[in-house]
């Protein structure tokens, strides 16, 4: 069983003729695939959406040149086009919902620049964060936004991804300069450059970034990079209580304590990661946190972070002491999903987030574990608390409706709280297919049609990643 009907409705396919699959197939040769397992790979992510229709085929980009070919010949059929990165995004954004075809991005995985002395770097869609993390090795550099899986950094731009370090660093909003895009027409466009400002115009470089695939196809990026800190601390402290460890979080980025990350695991998470990565932290709530600064600095933030701690009631507190134990506890934290998808097996989750200002983050989290222990659905709760961000997988099994229907109706009261609390319905995953009917709660009749107005402005023919963030037909 997959997702209820009442959960999302499919519009009518846009299929290609074979005329434009025969072009296709011409102009790429090998690189151009309608087998079934292909499409099956190119036609699925991390979302509950299992049931969505296939692109009809797959072709393989190499260059800028590929994509602006492939883009015209798709314009001139009216047959949507769907940019694929890696594949990681969990809310339906890269389902073939119309039908077309899927436009595989990974072989552009180049890195085309490095200015060390800028502190920026060039990258084609398809480089992946470790990829550009290894390549800046040796520079005192690195790339700071991390969303715990090894994303395509075109995707993170498309869904404007952040995750754990985006309390000190921002998310891919403050951290991409410059792009180079393909229109729906198939025109190539720049869009800022590699200085740190400019007041030149409309800002297209952050209309594009979170856009979703929907108004242009990224081909070239521009990122904005950071010192390595001389000193990184991490630490880990357990609480008798949810309460206590978010009031820890909220006291921490009040006093202005320059946290790099500050991530909430709740107990349940604790047990399931403790199983999946074989280690031992205690079974109670917790904070896991990293300090970046000079060995004084890191040191004193972490200092002033433990007494805070000890004040809500924190104990347990633990220092990774070497490099590779720090890697170890941030990348349990990491792989929180799959612990949990491993410890009910055969279960999908329905997995979603949302942010609050920081001063409301204590209430809508309680009243959100509340609901879902009363409810009796297994989850994991993870969360970029120092920013307000936190997650819920509901973990349901797939042939059992009821758990599907409780899973959304939990999801719909836990976004409606967030808004009214001054929220968003999405910190970082993006609206895609799921979060459609929220973004109109948040944002507004007035202000969704203006996007609407945008859409139809720039994709006239709605080819790019159709009946994603709204309807447009």
């Amino acid at each position: 069983m997959t997702l209820p009907a009442e959960a999302f409705t499919y519009a009518a396919l846009r299929e290609a003729p074979a005329a434009l699959l025969e072009a296709l197939e011409s102009r790429f040769a090998q690189r151009f695939s309608t087998a079934r397992a292909v499409r099956e790979q190119h036609g699925r992510d991390e979302s509950a959406y299992v049931d969505a229709p296939l692109p009809q085929a797959v072709v393989f980009a190499r260059s800028t040149v590929d994509i602006v070919d492939t883009v015209r010949l798709l314009a001139a059929h009216r047959v949507p086009l769907i940019a694929y990165g890696a594949g990681s995004s969990v809310e339906g954004h890269l389902l073939a919902v119309q039908g077309g075809i899927s436009l595989d991005l990974s072989q552009m995985d180049r890195i085309l620049a490095i200015h060390p002395e800028d502190m920026t770097a060039t990258v084609q869609p398809g480089v992946t964060r470790c990829q550009l993390e290894e390549a800046l090795k040796g520079t005192g550099l690195f790339f700071p936004i991390d969303p715990g899986a090894d994303a395509s950094l075109g995707g993170m731009c498309a869904t404007g991804a952040s995750g754990t370090n985006a309390v000190r660093y921002g998310t891919m909003k403050e951290n991409v300069l410059a792009l180079e895009v393909v229109t729906a027409q198939g025109e190539v466009i720049r869009t800022g450059t590699r200085a740190k400002k400019s007041s030149a115009g409309y800002d297209l470089t952050h209309l594009m970034v979170g856009s979703e695939g929907t108004l242009g196809i990224i081909s070239e990026i521009t990122l904005r990079l950071h010192p390595v800190p001389e000193s990184i601390c991490a630490a880990v402290c357990s609480f008798d209580s949810i309460e206590q460890a978010v009031n820890t979080a909220i006291q921490v980025i009040q006093c202005g304590i320059s946290v790099a990350r500050i991530e909430l695991i709740d107990a349940n998470t604790v047990r399931m990661v403790n199983t999946h990565s074989k280690l031992e932290l205690p079974q109670a709530p917790m904070l896991l946190m990293e300090f970046h600064g000079s060995e004084a600095g890191a040191r004193e933030q972490a200092q002033a972070v433990e007494v805070i701690a000890v004040d809500w009631g924190g104990k347990a507190f633990q220092w990774a002491a070497s490099v590779e134990e720090r890697r170890r506890l941030w990348t349990a934290r990491h792989h929180a999903y799959f612990a949990a998808i491993q410890s009910r097996p055969g279960c999908r989750a329905i997995s979603t987030d949302t942010c609050v200002p920081i001063s409301r983050l204590a209430e809508c989290l309680l009243e959100s574990i509340a609901e879902v222990d009363a409810a009796g659905l297994p989850y994991f709760l993870v969360g970029h608390v120092g920013d307000g961000n936190f997650h819920f997988g509901y973990l349901v099994d797939p042939d059992d409706r009821r758990q599907w229907l409780l899973a959304e109706s939990l999801n719909d009261r836990l976004v409606a709280r967030a808004i009214r609390l001054g929220g968003t319905c999405t910190g970082e995953h993006g609206i895609g297919l799921h979060k459609q009917a929220y973004l109109l709660a948040e944002a507004g009749e007035g202000a969704v049609a203006m996007m609407r107005a945008i859409k139809r402005t720039l994709d006239p023919y709605n080819i790019l990643n159709p009946g994603k963030i709204f309807s447009f037909d």
